[in-house]
């Protein structure tokens, strides 16, 4: 049995990336800092297409808590294959109007949130000599954007972190991966930015969480003769 972990496992890019990984085979597990509600409905929704899931809420930035769930899912699930870390929080401030809250709470969702999934999914792999551990990155991580200095401070950060741990873990067995996805992604959410900004959204302008799913599928999939450290996907429609 495979197991996978996905931290962050909100409605669109977490929940494709449980759904495609629960249908190869994996036993998936599904955590989120709330909203349990919709948590329910993805593991009822997996285990209704006949696949196997777990969910519970953890707040990614809470070291204890972190720790604590690792701990449960290595001895009640079993060992962990794949931990995909998939926190952030995308946030728009002018640089005078952003606050050190905001800056230190955006570092934190996805930096930091990223270190500590990180570490621990690296303690329990490392002595096995296999595992893979995938962030999802984000145009910011390689591009800091007008209005976007704490996101894209959080999101390079996290980046730095992949790389420094692919450099260390690799030689290791330890496939550490970070999939920048530059683009929008098809919700319901931005479909309602778009309409508010008077945009149309044309074919190809925003990206299917389907497909980011299906690039990490592929990322895991990789023989260890040609692991990929980093890879960008985006909409044919997307001007880069």
């Amino acid at each position: 049995m495979s197991v996978a972990l996905i931290v962050g496992c909100g409605d669109h890019i977490g929940a494709a990336i449980a759904k495609r990984f629960a249908a190869g085979g994996f036993t998936v597990c599904c955590a989120r800092r709330r909203n349990e509600d919709k948590l329910g409905a993805l593991v009822a929704e997996i285990e209704a297409a006949g696949g196997a899931a777990h969910g519970f809420t953890m707040d990614a930035r809470d070291e204890a808590a972190v720790a604590e769930r690792f701990q449960w899912i290595e001895e009640e699930v079993g060992p962990l294959d794949l931990v995909v870390c998939n926190t952030g929080g995308n946030v728009r401030f002018p640089i005078r109007e952003t606050t050190s809250r905001v800056f230190t709470k955006v570092w934190e969702m996805a930096c930091f949130a990223g270190f500590l999934s990180g570490r621990e999914a690296a303690r329990y792999m490392v002595p096995r000599g296999r595992g893979a551990i995938f962030f999802t990155g984000a145009t910011a991580s390689v591009r800091g954007g007008s209005g976007y200095a704490a996101f894209a401070a959080a999101k390079s950060g996290q980046r730095a972190l992949a790389e420094a741990m692919a450099r260390e873990l690799g030689p290791q067995g330890i496939h550490v991966a970070h999939l920048v996805v530059d683009a929008g992604v098809d919700t319901a959410f931005v479909r309602e930015l778009f309409a508010a900004q008077g945009k149309p959204v044309e074919d190809g302008a925003l990206m299917d969480p389907a497909r980011i799913a299906e690039a990490y599928w592929h990322l895991y999939h990789q023989p260890r003769d040609g692991w990929t450290f980093e890879m960008d996907i985006r909409p044919h429609g997307e001007n880069w």
